[in-house]
């Protein structure tokens, strides 16, 4: 079942609003977190008589090696896994779809160089990429980590607006641009751009779950950010003691809830925005 708005074709679906809400929650986590968090994480210190606590009215969610507070460090990882997802997607969008578009307006050998670069990223395994880029310094600073993670990230966003823009670029109102003397730089950006940004969307909503996922990874084996706190630097940290108390594996659990809240939030929104945009869904119902 879908939710329908008159005049405009099929509504996003319920699971699209689950993901949206899901993705809102995180958000607001990223943005707030700090300021909201039970204990300021932002001074370094150890309090090793509260180590390895279980939840208390002090500490909800325990704490963890080090004395700190759980809860305080996710909300303090939603800030840094916020702001890395949203730049790297950013980024990556913008140099993807400039690429693409290019790609697909100019065709011939500017086609035929871009999408074979495209197709030696993709085929080569985007996680060892990244760990090849962050693992040049001892401690990879955040440019470096996204850099790393839009040396591959732009590619899946120029695959999509190539196919769109060869799709488009027969259109009338392409073509009357073209007969009335607009320059290939206004048919872009005027014409082409602003029409393939529906299936843009969609890619940014799935690349914004692999962000996270690649982050995480990157921080778990210890070559992440050089951030204050992580939710892959936690799992870290939690896998270093999985033998200390059963509380621990409890405490391993959180970064990778939280992982897993905003991952499934991307797909959800990514399939409902994917289903809303697509002209063969449009007047179905489920």
């Amino acid at each position: 079942m879908t939710v329908r708005v008159p005049g405009r074709g099929p509504g996003l679906s319920p699971s699209a609003w689950i993901g949206l809400v899901m993705l809102a929650v995180y958000a607001a986590s990223g943005l707030a977190g700090p300021l909201i968090a039970p204990y300021d994480l932002s001074l370094p210190h150890v309090e090793l008589a509260h180590q390895f606590e279980g939840s208390s009215p002090a500490h909800w969610l325990g704490t963890d090696p080090s004395g700190h507070d759980t809860l305080s460090q996710l909300l303090w990882g939603a800030r840094s896994a916020l702001e890395l997802s949203v730049i790297v997607v950013a980024i990556s969008s913008a140099i993807g779809l400039v690429i693409g578009t290019i790609a697909g307006w100019f065709g011939g050998a500017v086609d035929e160089i871009v999408m074979r670069t495209v197709d030696v990223l993709m085929a080569f395994p985007g996680i060892l990429l990244n760990i090849a880029i962050v693992a040049t310094v001892a401690h990879p600073g955040v440019p470096l980590t996204i850099a790393a993670l839009c040396a591959n990230g732009w590619v899946g966003y120029a695959r999509v607006a190539r196919g769109q823009v060869l799709a488009l670029r027969d259109r009338d109102y392409v073509t009357a641009a073209v007969a009335l003397g607009a320059s290939h730089r206004r048919v872009m950006t005027r014409h082409l751009i602003p029409n393939l940004m529906g299936p843009a969307m969609v890619q940014m909503s799935f690349g914004l779950g692999s962000v996270i996922i690649i982050e995480a990874s990157l921080s778990f084996l210890g070559i992440g950010p050089q951030l204050d706190y992580t939710w892959g630097a936690m799992l870290d940290q939690a896998r270093n003691f999985l033998w200390n108390t059963e509380w621990v594996r409890i405490y391993a659990l959180v970064p990778g809830l939280a992982i897993t809240w905003v991952v499934l939030g991307a797909n959800l929104l990514g399939d409902g925005l994917r289903d809303r945009l697509d002209p063969r869904q449009r007047g179905r119902g489920a």
